[in-house]
């Protein structure tokens, strides 16, 4: 038997990790913080704005966790994650629209209206998956930055389409959306994203990725269906982006083009960059910390009596603040918040050490 040395040095997250059953250390992070968001919930329920704050931070997380999947665990670069969430929002929304009166007419009001935001959602989820797939399977094809610039000019189509087409409320927007989404629907899907990219990052198809990232030459020579995989995962990401849509357009008042620009696809990017490319508690602290500095700025200018100039500028300064970031970022600390490691990684280096003695 083997004997521990006097003196080794463990933490007690090495003994707490090493209890987690192996299938939910992926979704630790979601299950440590999902019961901080429903007490916040609880305690801030009085307040609409706070429940809307949630709300985005949670379908923030949806965004980065998904693009996680292409941009750090394939090693590809989309920026334009605004377009499939675009294509998901007004799809559910039209969905919801169209299909009310009809759910109505055999269901009762409340399992219709479960029943009905549940097919718009899929509906939203799925015809952004097809467009990622419609959108990926050429443009995967091809090494180097071809990807990036397809997804630019989606986007930018997308929002275009929208903007001139009458059954998506032109530039003004789709409003009358019903009302479905709550924090609680919103933090299922955020598990689900999370189970399910860290599901993949674990499994063979996720080691797959991880060889595309290192080198896609090498891969493809080792009998890697490089195209293949790529084109699976940008599927995932965008199926999951136009989940992160629907939920979007069903609970705030009007959806319209000017919520899904660049601007968002690059907020989208610097999330995941932010946190480090390939972990999902990267995307996840990312996610959260830059949807709320807007309001903590906004906070903050208010004290020092700048309510009435920055205060209301905070959306044009944001931006900014976001090159400065990854510039300080890329010197400080390339990687990333977290690198590829993800929560149980690091616990250990955050909690005191004890001393093992002899048994």
């Amino acid at each position: 038997m083997a004997v521990p040395q006097s003196g080794s040095p463990t933490t007690l997250a090495d003994e707490a990790v090493g209890r987690v059953p192996p299938a939910l250390r992926g979704i630790l992070p979601v299950l440590l913080a999902v019961p901080v968001l429903a007490l916040a919930e609880v305690l801030l329920g009085a307040s609409p704005f706070a429940t809307y704050l949630l709300s985005v931070v949670g379908v923030n997380i949806i965004l980065a966790v998904s693009l996680n999947i292409v941009n750090g665990m394939t090693g590809q670069f989309s920026i334009g994650h605004a377009g499939f969430m675009a294509v998901g929002a007004y799809i559910a929304g039209v969905t919801s629209l169209e299909l009310k009166e009809v759910a109505l007419s055999f269901l009762p009001v409340a399992a219709s209206d479960q029943v009905l935001f549940t097919v718009a959602l899929l509906a939203g989820g799925t015809c952004a998956a097809l467009c990622g797939f419609l959108v990926g399977l050429p443009s995967l094809r091809l090494r180097g930055d071809y990807l990036a610039i397809v997804t630019l000019g989606f986007g930018e189509i997308i929002r275009v389409v929208v903007q001139n087409t009458e059954a998506f409320g032109r530039a003004l927007g789709l409003s009358g959306i019903p009302q479905y989404s709550s924090v609680a629907m919103v933090y299922f899907w955020v598990f689900l994203v999370v189970l399910v990219a860290r599901r993949i990052a674990g499994s063979s198809h996720g080691r797959s990725l991880w060889a595309i990232r290192e080198d896609e030459v090498a891969a493809e020579a080792m009998g890697v269906d490089t195209t293949g995989y790529k084109v699976r995962a940008f599927v995932i990401s965008s199926f999951f982006a136009g989940i992160a849509g629907g939920l979007f357009a069903h609970f705030v008042p009007i959806i319209n083009p000017g919520s899904f620009t660049f601007v968002k696809s690059m907020e989208i990017v610097v999330m995941v960059v932010l946190g480090g490319l390939g972990s999902s508690t990267g995307a996840i602290v990312a996610a959260i910390f830059l949807t709320l500095l807007p309001e903590g700025l906004r906070s903050l200018f208010s004290v020092l009596g700048a309510e009435g100039s920055l205060a209301q500028k905070v959306d044009q300064i944001r931006m900014p603040v976001y090159g400065l970031l990854l510039v300080v970022l890329m010197l400080a600390r390339p990687q990333g918040l977290f690198g590829t490691k993800e929560l149980w990684d690091v616990l250990p280096r955050w909690l005191p050490r004890k001393k093992k003695g002899l048994t």
